[in-house]
């Protein structure tokens, strides 16, 4: 009675099996058939009450049934592979005729086209590009900036401490600090970057903005080479007919030190609401650097002397495009973005 049980199993899996129409129906006949708990592993556990004389031959009916309806189901498998492939060739088929999809394609942030400017100019003057880290050490940010622990510049470059000797850098002077310790003089670089300070949103105002700081770095540097590079710069950046002037200021880093204006290229010197009716448009700071830094990046200020500045990016790219609000460079808005 196994035997006719067996051979019915294997009749009616071979038929199912050639009308199965997916792999998913095939793995589910697989269990029902071959399965722990399948028709064919049902019957063998009844051939523990056959005599020894039915078992060899029922066993090897069993395991003729087994080996066909395995054997079946990889044929089965092929095919569908082959039926599924053939399937996908005719409904994914590209027509290499039609027009392809137009891609949006999107423009330069003005925060780095005038980045870019800038670079061109001072690379364009016999600068080199240097880089730093943006997670700092508060040696590399203040200390060998002659900005010890207690200076009160310090309050007007709070910033983002993450324990106490390591912060998000306030400037990139860092990086010039670094040079000077790594690199004997002559130094001739600019150094690009995002810096951090813990300042309220506003138009004029990010807890995030971005620096390019220049240092030189050489025997017989005076203030005249500072106002000679300073003056070639801004006349590139605005135009030949562009009017600067340098005003005394005070810097830790640098001795003397000055603030740089442009004459207001809206009214030409009158006043305007672009310049708030000053007639001049602050653009960056500058000085001499001082001979305790020299002294602490291991260069003699009795034999080496040199010039710093520091350009706030979207200072120069607010001017340059007249936008009002610095919020506007952070808030991913395509419509403003394309405007450049």
């Amino acid at each position: 009675m196994l035997k006719d049980e067996l051979q019915a199993i294997g009749s009616k899996a071979l038929e199912e099996l050639q009308s199965v129409s997916d792999q998913k129906l095939l793995d589910n006949l697989r269990i029902q058939y071959l399965g722990k708990k399948g028709s064919l592993t049902t019957i063998l556990k009844q051939m523990k009450d056959l005599s020894a004389e039915e078992r060899p031959a029922v066993g090897k009916l069993a395991n003729e049934v087994r080996s066909n309806i395995e054997q079946a189901i990889s044929k089965r498998t092929e095919e569908l592979k082959k039926l599924e492939l053939e399937h996908r060739l005719r409904t994914e088929a590209i027509d290499v005729t039609m027009p392809g999809k137009p891609k949006k394609l999107g423009s330069r942030h003005p925060i780095s086209s005038t980045l870019d400017d800038l670079e061109e100019i001072f690379l364009g003057m016999g600068f080199s590009i240097a880089e730093g880290p943006e997670v700092e050490y508060d040696y590399y940010n203040f200390e060998a900036l002659n900005i010890p622990k207690d200076h009160p510049a310090r309050d007007d470059q709070d910033t983002f401490y993450i324990n106490d000797n390591i912060l998000l850098r306030t400037q990139t002077s860092p990086v010039q600090v670094r040079t000077m310790q790594s690199q004997k003089p002559p130094i001739r670089i600019i150094a690009p970057g995002r810096v951090y300070r813990s300042d309220a949103v506003d138009a004029t105002h990010s807890p995030l903005f971005h620096q390019v700081e220049g240092l030189v770095v050489d025997k017989g540097i005076t203030f005249a080479d500072l106002k000679g590079t300073l003056e070639t710069f801004i006349k590139r950046l605005y135009g030949e007919d562009s009017v600067v002037r340098f005003r005394p200021h005070h810097f830790p880093f640098t001795e003397p030190s000055a603030e740089v204006d442009v004459q207001c290229f809206n009214c030409h010197g009158k006043g305007c609401r672009l310049c708030k009716g000053e007639g001049w448009i602050e653009i960056l700071g500058c000085g001499m650097v001082h001979p305790k830094v020299l002294s602490n990046c291991g260069i003699d200020p009795e034999e080496y002397s040199g010039f710093a500045f520091g350009i706030g990016l979207e200072r120069i790219a607010m001017r340059k495009y007249n936008i009002d609000d610095m919020r506007l460079c952070y808030e991913n808005d395509v419509r403003f973005l394309e405007q450049f």
